[in-house]
């Protein structure tokens, strides 16, 4: 048996480094902002396209960004959904992405800007509705 003072100890450099270990650092001071939009709406089961606004700091648009997204189910036990994001404008990107089953959805955004600097972000999609 384990004494207790050495879980007093024990226990809360452990739940510091879990907690450390699982948050991702955010890039809010790259100076990118990120608009996104999802259709249909209301989400269903199937395809969706979801559209990503990048502009800088000035709100100019952010090109030659390579976007990368992952879907998962806010549950365990389902497979990720991947999909690139192409520019189909200045700063605006769009991708299909496969909802294969209703409920939560979070989607991440890996982005690599034109200069190498890479972002990540969560989207979440609440409520995707069965066919």
């Amino acid at each position: 048996m384990i004494p207790s003072s050495i879980l007093a100890v024990a226990a809360p450099l452990f739940l510091a480094f879990v907690v450390t270990a699982c948050n991702k650092p955010t890039e809010e001071s790259s100076g990118v902002t990120i608009e996104h939009e999802i259709t249909p709406h209301p989400v269903r089961v199937g395809p969706a396209t979801l559209t990503l606004r990048l502009a800088d700091a000035r709100r100019q648009p952010v090109t030659g960004a390579s976007i990368m997204l992952e879907g998962n189910m806010s549950h365990a036990g389902m497979s990720p959904v991947f999909a690139q994001a192409k520019e189909t404008e200045p700063g605006r990107y769009q991708a299909i992405v496969d909802l294969s089953m209703a409920g939560d959805w979070n989607i991440l955004t890996h982005i690599t800007l034109a200069g190498g600097q890479k972002l990540e972000r969560q989207l979440d999609v609440k409520g995707v509705r069965a066919n």
